[in-house]
């Protein structure tokens, strides 16, 4: 039998790991946890999600409900995770993220072709075939030992924040309501609703606020995409305004009229007995979250059952390291898989997973590898990390406008991106036989 080594159990990890086990290829798994943990996990279990439990929008007419359904129909595991687990969160594929964590654990646990090996990895495997998955947060042992592999000058840092959880049953809800913006989908977010007077007082205590330490940090340095809240305030009194606490289509319904600010509170567990706060990732002080937090009327009394955390992150400049298939240029035998390689956030960490597995199973068969063009998510995640005639290497989320155009014009947003979508699934449903052989389920 045919063997790989994947290192790392998060997303990406599993992902690959998993489309190597179905396709009849031994693989070793390497996880750190529970003897070693980043600053950033709370859990002992496989693919935890360590930010937000939103792996954002559902509806086939945006990038993410396209990659996702694209992952879907690939088999991915983690997508069947996610909607065995879901909760309700309008319009976006929300998760309960200790079931469904739980439940990627004992899928991946238990499958005959995977060995999972606890412990710290150190070096990169000097022979074998070997997807590197071990995220934003590696080590800094196996981090200086993929530097030293690659050279000091290929490895760039950000920061990355995750957002404060409340218990639901000390929400003030005479103070909020539940509702969905433009009330699309059902109402699943709590709505926190501000005046004047009041963000006022929130945004001025927000901007003085004292920070955590975090070693090297500059706003410049802050991915856009997971801006901290305090970040972000202090870049304009209007600025939280236009993002996290954007009032439109958010209608009151005791006064019948949008209010000057909402701060939403998204659904953590499908008990509905834990809320994160949407948009508020952070690294202010603790004390410092408790203070100025609770400065929103519903959240006066609110308990924190975790509060926001700072870290570092870490991706590769990809485009001058790495092809289409995240195969390392200078020797194919390596692959990188998840965030490392520049694809930002949950479901296109596990496309990078998925594709990284996949392709190897293939090579480990003696096929050649598939061709996901950038028709498709999938392939075009590939092709914007392999691209290496970008300029400034920047992390980036799935998105229509690195998928190739229709070429003709079609009236409406909406309409144009659903026609992408559809050619996208039509062009991967051609690819399904290929996908699918020597699949084991």
């Amino acid at each position: 039998m045919n063997h790989a080594t994947v290192i790392g159990a998060g997303l990406a990890g599993c992902e690959a790991a998993w489309q190597l086990a179905q396709r009849g290829i031994a693989v070793t798994l390497h996880e750190m946890k529970p003897q070693k943990r980043s600053p950033a996990h709370h859990s002992d279990q496989f693919a935890e999600l360590c930010c937000s439990n939103s792996l954002r929008g559902a509806e086939i007419c945006t990038a993410p409900g396209l990659l996702k359904e694209e992952l879907r129909r690939v088999g991915s595991l983690i997508i069947a995770c996610a909607d065995a687990t879901r909760v309700e969160a309008g319009g976006a594929l929300a998760v309960d993220r200790e079931a469904f964590a739980a439940m990627i654990t004992e899928k991946v646990r238990s499958h005959p072709n995977i060995t999972v090996v606890e412990g710290e990895v150190t070096e990169i495997p000097a022979e074998g075939d070997v997807i590197i998955a071990t995220g934003p947060l590696t080590s800094d042992a196996l981090f200086d030992a993929i530097r030293h592999r690659l050279g000091e000058r290929e490895y760039l840092h950000f920061y990355d924040a995750a957002a404060p959880i409340v218990s639901f049953e000390t929400v003030d809800m005479e103070s909020a309501y539940f509702a969905s913006r433009y009330d699309k989908g059902t109402a699943d977010y709590i709505n926190c609703p501000m005046s004047r007077e009041e963000y006022d007082a929130f945004w001025e205590a927000l901007c003085s606020a004292e920070e955590a330490p975090v070693h090297g940090f500059e706003d410049k340095k802050v991915f856009e995409g997971c801006m901290p809240v305090e970040v972000m305030g202090r870049r304009g009194h209007d600025t939280l305004l236009y993002g996290p606490l954007k009032p439109v289509g958010l209608r009151d319904p005791r006064t019948g009229r949008d209010p000057y600010a909402v701060v939403q509170l998204r659904k953590d567990n499908a008990a509905g007995s834990l809320y994160n706060l949407v948009g508020f990732q952070t690294h202010l002080k603790f004390p410092e979250q408790k203070r100025v937090f609770s400065m929103i009327p519903a959240l006066k009394n609110a308990e924190f059952v975790r509060y926001g955390v700072m870290h570092r992150n870490t991706f590769m400049d990809s485009p001058r390291l790495l092809d289409r298939f995240y195969r390392l240029r200078s020797e194919p035998r390596i692959r990188f898989a998840g965030q490392m390689t520049g694809v930002e956030g949950y479901i296109e960490s596990t496309a990078s997973g998925f594709l990284a597995g996949f392709t190897l199973a293939r090579e480990l068969a003696g096929q050649e590898p598939v061709e996901f063009t950038n028709l498709t998510a999938i392939g075009a995640l590939g092709l914007y990390v392999s691209n290496e005639a970008c300029g400034k290497f920047q992390p980036m989320n799935i998105n229509f406008g690195i998928i190739e155009p229709l070429g003709y014009r079609v009236k409406g947003k909406r309409e144009k991106n659903t026609q992408i979508a559809n050619r996208a699934l039509e062009k991967l449903d051609g690819l399904l036989d290929e996908i699918n052989y020597n699949n084991a389920e």
